[in-house]
């Protein structure tokens, strides 16, 4: 399945999270080891955004939690799971372990990709 493709689907899927007043932004990241990370960004109600990521050929919904700098998307917090880092056009991929409350890096250099 083509890149193209892949984001016509996150398109349809996250369109039933969108209302009137969201919009939504696909981007392609260019990762570390060629990996390539399609993400579509649905702003949502009340400032809570979601991002949605394509993720070894799994779909992975994450919404906006509280950050310093940036963005950072997250499962529920008691819950492990992948975490989403933007800040410009850099972003990093982080694996958050519940038990420990350590986030391990899985993709730590990302870079929006152009086109």
């Amino acid at each position: 399945m083509g890149q193209f493709q892949i984001m016509a689907g996150f398109m349809i899927w996250t369109g039933a999270a969108m209302t009137a007043n969201a919009g939504s932004v696909a981007a392609l990241y260019l990762c570390e080891r060629s990996v390539e990370l399609p993400v579509v960004f649905v702003e949502g109600k009340d400032s809570i955004g979601v991002a949605v990521l394509l993720v070894e050929g799994e779909m992975i919904h994450l919404e906006t939690t509280p950050s310093a700098s940036g963005a950072r998307y997250a499962g529920p917090r008691n819950l492990s799971g992948y975490v989403w880092w933007t800040k410009g056009d850099a972003a990093m991929l982080t694996w958050f372990d519940a038990t420990t409350g350590q986030e391990t890096p899985v993709y730590a250099q990302c870079t929006q990709s152009d086109g």
